[in-house]
């Protein structure tokens, strides 16, 4: 695997954040993100009562998602996935799997069509809703509601299927819902576009000392 690393120039200084799920109050999730001009990059764990997880995100200028990965573990098994999008737009998916854990294989799944994502999305994950936030110019002001796909990726298994949403933002709120309309969400973000509170699923928690 490429060690992207933090090697951009940063426009604001590095960030941590934590977030305690509100679907699961045993998750904790910590996160350092380190914003350039129209780029991203961050790491972070996951902690829960059944598993682990550590992932890396790197996101090019337009905010555009260039490679993640992600290592799930318990105490019988590991899974882990590299996923990456090309300069031409195609997708690669590198999964290893243990013995045991989530039913579901990891990597692509055979119907996963990405042609036009441009986001992967982390499941559980508040960080990877700030690529379309930013990049949709959601934090300048109202947009109509804008539909996109994204490889989301499914935590614990790291099954990656197509997801479509859409998103938009009226009067100083970011909403965000599926594409089918099953799932409607107010988001609240900092200055930087960052989730702070995702109702049902995280709110961010102080760091801890």
């Amino acid at each position: 695997m490429r060690n992207h690393g933090f090697g951009q120039r940063d426009v604001v200084s590095p960030r941590r954040y934590c977030w305690i799920g509100l679907d699961d109050a045993s998750r904790f999730d910590i996160a350092d993100l380190r914003f350039g001009e129209s780029s991203l990059t961050a790491q972070g764990t996951s902690l829960t009562s059944a598993y682990a997880a550590a992932w890396t995100l790197d996101v090019g200028p337009g905010w555009i998602t260039r490679r993640i990965t992600v290592t799930v573990a318990a105490d019988t098994w590991r899974r882990s996935l590299e996923l990456t999008r090309d300069a031409r737009g195609a997708w690669a998916a590198h999964p290893e799997r243990s013995t045991g854990g989530p039913a579901e294989p990891p990597g692509l799944a055979p119907d996963a069509s990405l042609a036009d994502a441009v986001d992967c999305d982390l499941g559980l994950c508040p960080v990877t809703n700030t690529m379309p936030i930013r990049r949709l110019g959601l934090l300048r002001g109202d947009v109509a509601p804008t539909r996109i796909a994204t490889a989301w990726v499914e935590v614990p298994s790291l099954r990656v299927v197509r997801s479509e949403q859409v998103y938009a933002s009226q009067g100083g709120v970011i909403t965000f819902r599926t594409g089918s309309g099953d799932f409607t969400a107010d988001l609240v973000t900092d200055e930087l576009g960052v989730v702070t509170h995702y109702p049902g699923l995280a709110t961010r928690s102080p760091l801890p000392e």
